[in-house]
């Protein structure tokens, strides 16, 4: 992690998770999900923003959380990976916080099984889990999104 980076947090079942803000394009409210066969089972379907297809992805799965169908009340956080733009479903986002380089723990030191968080921002009010977007989506399904969105 870089020192001084802004994040935005937002939450799932109770935990704050963060992304950092350079890689988040914009947060809007949830729209209807068209499922996609055949993509990996981390992704819930594909929305239409402003005419963009963007996949959705379920955080909750790739972190092992219960399951819960998306609701009414959850965001998308619409942010950027390395290789395109996915939607991930938060059931609130509660703000940007800065996160100094003294504040931030490699995410080894703490959750060494978890591959797809950067680090963990101890703040003065709770831990929040920093999303490594270049690694949330594997080669492998990666490559899968993207032959199913190919055949949809």
């Amino acid at each position: 992690m870089s020192a001084g980076v802004q994040l935005l947090v937002f939450r799932l079942d109770g935990q704050r998770y963060g992304l950092p803000l350079a890689s988040v394009e914009r947060v809007v409210r949830i729209v209807e999900i068209t499922p996609l066969p055949k993509a990996p089972e981390v992704v819930l379907g594909l929305i239409n923003v402003q005419g963009r297809v963007i996949a959705v992805v379920d955080v909750r799965r790739r972190f092992r959380l219960p399951p819960r169908e998306p609701t009414l009340s959850d965001l998308l956080v619409i942010a950027r990976t390395p290789a395109r733009a996915v939607a991930l479903v938060a059931d609130s986002v509660t703000g940007v916080v800065e996160c100094s380089e003294s504040q931030a723990v490699p995410a080894q030191a703490i959750v060494p099984c978890m591959e797809y968080i950067e680090g963990v921002a101890k703040m003065d009010d709770g831990m929040v889990l920093i999303h490594d977007l270049a690694r949330f989506l594997s080669l492998d399904e990666d490559r899968r999104l993207d032959e199913a969105i190919t055949h949809a």
